[in-house]
Formats: structure tokens, C-alpha cells, sequence
């Protein structure tokens, strides 16, 4: 006799597909990223590259801090230090995977 396990709603037996952190970043070139720096500092711009360290360049970067004189800077290029980074958050689109 065999014996049914019940169906739990929103569980699935298929396991999810592992996705790299590094692999997240690397999707998101050539699109607009938000970095929050462990200074508090925020910056908003294209990635355009970054290397195993994170280390990250961007493009046409928008800058925002809690000092009012920095906040609001642009610049046209810029690298950040990935010991730095405390988060990076990729702009998403519909229609994005």
C-alpha cells in the first residue's frame, strides 16, 4: 500500500536553482546600480565593470550623503573599493530574470 505525503500549498519537491552573488553582479552590467558604501555614502550610476574584489566601475555616477555639501555630486566615471561596499542593489525592470 503506498502511502500519499500531503501536499503542502507553496512548497515545491523541485529544489531552487543556486544563483552566485557574483553572478547577480555580472547581470547587471550595463545597467543602473545603487551602492551603499559602509560610509554612509550612496552612489547611482551604469556598471561598467568590476573584478574579484568587487572592486566596481561606474558610469554617469549620481552621489548622495548625509553631508549636504557632497550630496547631489556627479561624475562621469568612478571606481569604488570593494572592502568598502556595504550593499549593492541591481535596478530591476519587468520583464528582468
Amino acid at each position: 500500500m503506498s502511502e500519499e505525503k500531503p501536499i503542502v500549498e507553496g512548497t515545491s519537491s523541485e529544489i531552487p536553482q543556486q544563483v552566485l552573488p557574483l553572478e547577480i553582479i555580472d547581470r547587471s552590467i550595463g545597467k543602473k546600480v545603487r551602492v551603499l558604501m559602509t560610509s554612509d555614502k550612496e552612489f547611482y550610476g551604469t556598471l561598467i565593470g568590476f573584478d574579484d574584489y568587487v572592486n566596481m566601475v561606474l558610469e554617469d555616477v549620481q552621489m548622495t550623503s548625509n553631508n549636504k555639501d557632497e550630496s547631489g555630486q556627479i561624475a562621469k566615471k568612478m571606481l569604488l573599493n570593494g572592502g568598502q561596499i556595504a550593499m549593492i542593489v541591481p535596478e530591476v525592470h519587468a520583464g528582468d530574470d
